[in-house]
């Protein structure tokens, strides 16, 4: 644990939580309903560490593998500030915003996510140098590790490069077919068993492609007033079906 983090929830300022809160509303992760595998071990092995080396640590992996989802968990278990690289900026006095609200790097730990998404390199540069003086920790996640991206700021980029990263893999065949059924338990949507298991034989072996499917047949039950069945998945998702098994 880094210094003093375990008075996190002391140290933040009002507007700190509301910062933290109001980035994370909505949003349906909890760590009751992530789905632990094979295919995520390594990154939940680095998330339960107290320390990590240079205070960071990077997921990375496909879309759908579950790495968002970690950070919302992480980020609730240690009172972190999260929010979308994207939103991360830096004023001309070198003050770091997000959505329009000051952070200060030195009161809580960080969970940056998105950094694919990421466009001004100088404010993230800040707040790692920031936080690491601060003995604060920062949890990132992109789809591909910093080895495999460019920066322009060689500083921001040896930083990376000498930071910890946890790959997550596509989901193995059991944990697939529980994603399934548990991304349509989340939208209260009742499918007969004949149709998941047979969505589950058609569609492509990737996190990102069940939750593709699910939200696309929601939308389409909704607007048609119809129940999910085959011949409504063969309609929506004609582009992602494979041939039976």
């Amino acid at each position: 644990m880094g210094r003093n983090e375990g008075t996190d929830e002391a140290a933040m300022t009002g507007a700190q939580v509301q910062l933290a809160l109001d980035l994370q509303q909505d949003r349906p992760f909890s760590a009751e309903r992530f789905i632990a595998g094979s295919s995520n071990v390594s990154a939940r092995v680095w998330l339960a560490r107290p320390r990590w080396p240079e205070g960071r640590l990077w997921l990375w992996g496909p879309a759908g593998t579950g790495k968002s989802h970690l950070l919302h968990i992480w980020a609730h278990q240690h009172r972190a500030v999260q929010f979308d690289a994207e939103a991360l900026s830096c004023d001309g006095d070198g003050a770091l915003l997000v959505a329009g609200q000051k952070l200060e790097p030195d009161v809580t730990p960080f969970v940056i996510d998105h950094l694919e998404g990421l466009t001004q390199e100088v404010a993230l540069l800040h707040l790692l140098n920031r936080a690491h003086a601060a003995g604060r920790r920062v949890l990132m996640a992109s789809r591909h590790p910093p080895a495999r991206r460019f920066f322009h700021l060689p500083d921001l980029a040896s930083r990376l490069r000498a930071t910890m990263t946890a790959g997550l893999e596509e989901p193995e065949d059991e944990l697939r077919a529980t994603l399934l059924l548990s991304l349509l338990a989340e939208r209260q949507l009742i499918v007969p068993q004949s149709v998941t298991d047979w969505l589950w034989r058609r569609l492509p072996r990737t996190g990102d492609a069940l939750v593709q499917a699910v939200q696309r047949l929601d939308d389409a039950a909704m607007r048609r007033g119809s129940a999910i069945s085959r011949a409504l998945a063969i309609d929506v998702l004609s582009d992602l079906l494979g041939e039976e098994e």
